[in-house]
C-alpha cells in the first residue's frame, strides 16, 4: 500500500538524527521532521515536544506519556471517521488500510503494534477496552433463565444489591417467586391466607397450605406459651423512636408478597440478634415475686403473690389492676379478652379484661390453686393443692367435674383437645378425659416429684425432682425414653413438634429430639437455676435467677445475645415473634422491661410491579401471581427508600441505641 511502510523505531530515528545533524562543536541542532503516530484522543495524552531539544542533546529516552483516566462503561468508542483534514497522511492512510483488512489481518496489525508498546501503554489499552468487552447477560437473556440464576443466590444482601444495578435487574428481582423460594431457605414459611387473605382455601389448597405454614394452631405462641406479668407503675426508662406509645398501636397489615414477607421477618430477626427497643416500668416498690405472666397480640397480664393482677397494653401502658383475690395469685391463664385466675384464697375468678369487671367467682377447691389451662373459650381445669383437678364450664360458672386420683398436690397440667395431662407430687402423671371426666393411664415411673409437664396430643413429657426427664405415649401409657443429662431438679418444660427444650435447676438448657430421643444441644445457661423458658421455630429464650435473659440459636445453639445483665433475678420471661417481656428483681423492685423487635412501617411498605399502562395499584391484589406477571422494563419514577439489611450474625451486645431502625434501615440496599 502507497505510503505504508514499517515505522523506524526511537533509536533508528535518534541514531539517524545524531549521524546528520550533530558535529563536535555544535551550539545548533535541528529537529528531525517526523511522523507521530496518533492514538484514541484522550485528554490526558501528551507528547512532550516542547522537551524535545533537550532529549536529543542528552541523548536520554523521552519520559512515558502521562497515563489516561479510566474510561468508564457508557464511553463510546472514538470515531476515525470525523478525523480532520489536517491529520497526518500516514495516520489517515493507516485507518484505511486497517478498515480493509480481513479479520486475521487485523489480528496480526494488532499484535505488532501491541509489541511495541511500553507497559504503561498497554496499561492504557487495558483500561481502555475492558469495559468495551463488558456485557450484562440479564439484558440478552430470557426471563426464565434470568430468575433461574438467581434461584441459587441464598444472601438476601446480595440480591439487595443486585435490585441496584439497574431497572431490569430490580424488575427481576421484584419476581415473587425468587422470594417465595428465599423464604423456603431461610425457613420463613407463611401461611397461604397470609397472601390472599380474602380466599377461601378449596380441599386441595387446604393440602398444599401446609407448607408454608411454620406451626399448627396449637403451637402458636399468641394462645399464651407464657403467661406476662403486670403491674401498673411510672416509667423508669425508655428507649424508642418516639416517646409517643401509640406509635405502633395500629395492627400491621398481613403482607401481600413473600418479598414483604420475607423483608418484615428479616429486619425482626436482624432486630432480635442486634437491635430493637426496651422499655422499663416499676411493677412493685417492694420487690413482689411474679408468679404469673402472659403475652398475647392484645395484653401483658401479670400476676404477684400480692394478690394483685396488672394489664397492660403490648407497648407496657397501663390499662387496669385487677382486685379481688385475697392472698397470691399462683395460677392464671389468658384467652382472648377472658381471664381466669387461681391462688391462695382457693378461689378461681373469671375476668373480662375489657373491662376489668370479675365474672365470676367460681368456688370448690379446698387448698391453694397452683395450676391453670383452657381448652376452648368456655371450659377451663384447675389443679390444686387438695389433690384434686375441676373442670369449670366459665360461660355459666359452674363446675362440671372433679377429677380426683392423685394423692399429693396437683402442681402441673396441660391440655390438647378433650385430653388433660397432669402431673403431681405423688410422682405420678395422669391422662385424663375431659367429656368422661374419668382417668385414663396413670404414667408411674419417676422417683420423687412432678414440677412441669407438656403435652402435644400424642407424647408426655414429665420433668421431676429426681433430674430425668420422661416421655410417655398419651394413648397407651407406655414409657417411651427417660433422658438423662440435669443434675437437679427439672422445673422448665416445651414440647413442640419434635423437639423438647428442659431447663433445670442447675442452670442448664437442654434441646432435645423427640424422634431419637437424644440431645441435640446442651446449653450452660445460667448460673443459677432457669426460672423461665420459652422457644419457638428459631430461637430459644431463658430467664434465671442469675438475672439475665439470654436468647440462644435453637438450631446452632449458639448465644444469640443477653436481653438483660443487670438484675438480681429474673422471675418470668414471655415473647412473641417481635415482642419480648421480661420480669426481673433489680434494685430490690420488681420491675418489667418490654422489647419491641418491630421494624418500622415505613421500611416495609413493598413497592408493586408496573401495571399495563405505567400506573402503580398498591392496594388491590393481582388475580395471577406476581411471578406470572410480564415484567414492564420501561417503568420510569422514584422507587421505596433503600433499607439497610444488617448481618444477622452472632451478637451478645445490650440494646444501645434508641434510633436503631431510623439509623439502621435507611441507608443501605432495600429488599
Amino acid at each position: 500500500m502507497a505510503g505504508y511502510g514499517k515505522p523506524l523505531s526511537f533509536s533508528e530515528r535518534r541514531g539517524s538524527a545524531f549521524d546528520n545533524d550533530l558535529h563536535l562543536n555544535t551550539v545548533h541542532v535541528s529537529k528531525m521532521p517526523q511522523q507521530r503516530p496518533r492514538g484514541p484522543p484522550t485528554p490526558s495524552m501528551s507528547t512532550p515536544a516542547a522537551d524535545f531539544d533537550q532529549q536529543q542533546l542528552t541523548g536520554s529516552p523521552p519520559p512515558p506519556p502521562t497515563p489516561a483516566a479510566s474510561p468508564g462503561p457508557s464511553q463510546a468508542r472514538p470515531n476515525w471517521n470525523t478525523a480532520e483534514q489536517d491529520d497526518d497522511m500516514y495516520l489517515a492512510d493507516f485507518r484505511q488500510y486497517f478498515s480493509k483488512c480481513t479479520g486475521p489481518q487485523r489480528m496480526r496489525v494488532l499484535a505488532d503494534i501491541l509489541n511495541l508498546c511500553t507497559s504503561q501503554q498497554l496499561s492504557f489499552v487495558h483500561q481502555f477496552v475492558s469495559p468495551l468487552l463488558k456485557k450484562d447477560p440479564f439484558t440478552s437473556l430470557p426471563d426464565e433463565l434470568c430468575l433461574r440464576i438467581l434461584s441459587f443466590i441464598d444472601d438476601p444482601k446480595v440480591l439487595a444489591r443486585a435490585s441496584q444495578v439497574s431497572r431490569r435487574w430490580r424488575d427481576l428481582l421484584s419476581d415473587d417467586m425468587t422470594w417465595k423460594n428465599l423464604c423456603v431457605k431461610h425457613d420463613y414459611q407463611r401461611r397461604m391466607s397470609e397472601v390472599h387473605p380474602a380466599l377461601p382455601l378449596s380441599p386441595m389448597a387446604s393440602g398444599r397450605m401446609d407448607v408454608f405454614s411454620w406451626g399448627s394452631d396449637g403451637d402458636s405462641a399468641s394462645r399464651g406459651l407464657p403467661s406476662a406479668l403486670s403491674s401498673a407503675g411510672t416509667t423508669t426508662g425508655q428507649m424508642s423512636l418516639d416517646s409517643s406509645a401509640t406509635q405502633f398501636a395500629a395492627p400491621r397489615p398481613r403482607p401481600k408478597s413473600y418479598k414483604s414477607h420475607f423483608k418484615q421477618r428479616y429486619l425482626v430477626d436482624a432486630a432480635w440478634r442486634t437491635g430493637g427497643r426496651v422499655i422499663s416500668k416499676n411493677i412493685t416498690q417492694d420487690g413482689g415475686v411474679v408468679t404469673s405472666l402472659h403475652l398475647s397480640s392484645k395484653y401483658i397480664v401479670v400476676a404477684l403473690d400480692n394478690a394483685k393482677i396488672h394489664v397492660f397494653d403490648t407497648h407496657g401502658n397501663a390499662l387496669r389492676t385487677l382486685q379481688g383475690h385475697v392472698m397470691g395469685v399462683w395460677a392464671m391463664v389468658l384467652w382472648d379478652d377472658i381471664l381466669v385466675s387461681g391462688g391462695c384464697d382457693r378461689d378461681v375468678r373469671v375476668w373480662d379484661l375489657t373491662t376489668g369487671a370479675c365474672l365470676w367467682t367460681l368456688r370448690g377447691h379446698t387448698s391453694t390453686v397452683r395450676c391453670l389451662k383452657m381448652s376452648d373459650a368456655s371450659t377451663a381445669i384447675s389443679g390444686s393443692r387438695d389433690t384434686t383437678l375441676r373442670v369449670w364450664d366459665i360461660k355459666a360458672g359452674v363446675c362440671r367435674n372433679v377429677l380426683v386420683g392423685h394423692q399429693a398436690s396437683v402442681r402441673c397440667v396441660d391440655i390438647k383437645g378433650d385430653i388433660v395431662v397432669s402431673g403431681s407430687y405423688d410422682t405420678t402423671a395422669k391422662v385424663w378425659s375431659i367429656s368422661e371426666g374419668r382417668c385414663l393411664f396413670t404414667l408411674a415411673g419417676h422417683y420423687s416429684q412432678i414440677y412441669a409437664i407438656a403435652f402435644d396430643g400424642y407424647k408426655v413429657a414429665t420433668g421431676s425432682l429426681d433430674t430425668s426427664v420422661r416421655i410417655w405415649n398419651a394413648t397407651n401409657g407406655e414409657c417411651l425414653a427417660v433422658l438423662q443429662g440435669h443434675t437437679s431438679l427439672v422445673g422448665q418444660l416445651q414440647m413442640r413438634g419434635g423437639t423438647l427444650v428442659t431447663g433445670g435447676s442447675d442452670g442448664s438448657v437442654r434441646v432435645w429430639s423427640l424422634e431419637r430421643f437424644c440431645p441435640i444441644h446442651r446449653l450452660a445457661a445460667h448460673d443459677n437455676s432457669v426460672t423461665s423458658l420459652q422457644f419457638d421455630d428459631t430461637r430459644v429464650v431463658s430467664g434465671g435467677s442469675d438475672g439475665r435473659v439470654k436468647v440462644w440459636d435453637l438450631k446452632t445453639g449458639h448465644l444469640v445475645r443477653e436481653l438483660i445483665t443487670q438484675s438480681e433475678a429474673v422471675w418470668r420471661v414471655a415473647f412473641e415473634e417481635e415482642k419480648c417481656v421480661a420480669m426481673a428483681l433489680k434494685n430490690s423492685r420488681t420491675v418489667m422491661e418490654v422489647f419491641d423487635f418491630s421494624p418500622p412501617e415505613e421500611v416495609l411498605s413493598d413497592r408493586p410491579l408496573s401495571l399495563p399502562g405505567g400506573g402503580h395499584d398498591s392496594t388491590s391484589i393481582p388475580a395471577r401471581p406476581l411471578s406470572a406477571m410480564s415484567l414492564d422494563y420501561g417503568r420510569t419514577g422514584g422507587g421505596i427508600p433503600d433499607i439497610d439489611m444488617p448481618d444477622p450474625g452472632p451478637s451478645t451486645a445490650p440494646l444501645h441505641r434508641p434510633a436503631f431502625f431510623t439509623h439502621q434501615f435507611m441507608n443501605g440496599p432495600s429488599l
